[in-house]
């Protein structure tokens, strides 16, 4: 059986393993411990954990700008996969943003994540088009 909740930076080791045994989800500097707990505080009631027999078997992180939602690291361990962990997870922080008055939310996939795309595309969620994504570094 597994239960749900809210993230801590205690589950930071855990997390950071699923995450990295996951196709198509890159890590970065961005994902160290200390960015992830400065996260964690500018978004606390978002993020959440899955456990099962005492360990993390599920993650996402969520937030806002105050317009639109945001999700990151949507990630379910292999062999948990096909018991709807993910969509909890995903209507958790979806729960959450909408309490606040978030209406949009939006995730971004890697071209090349096809399990992702299939994921996104089964629960709903439309593909957006028309558009280019540009970073910089400050």
């Amino acid at each position: 059986m597994s239960t749900m909740r809210e993230m801590t930076i205690e589950d930071y080791e855990q997390a950071f393993i699923l995450w990295s045994q996951i196709e198509g989800l890159v890590l970065s500097e961005a994902d160290s411990k200390p960015n992830i707990q400065s996260y964690l505080n500018r978004n606390q009631g978002f993020c959440f954990v899955c456990e099962a027999d005492s360990r993390i078997v599920g993650t996402i992180l969520a937030g806002h700008d105050g317009r639109r939602g945001f999700i990151y690291h949507l990630a379910v361990s292999p062999e948990h996969r096909k018991q709807r962990i993910g969509h909890r997870l995903v209507e958790l922080s979806l729960a959450q943003l909408r309490e606040i008055g978030i209406e949009k939310c939006h995730i971004f996939v890697l071209e090349n994540n096809e399990l992702g795309h299939s994921f996104w595309a089964a629960a709903g969620w439309e593909k957006r088009s028309g558009f280019f994504v540009y970073s910089k570094t400050p």
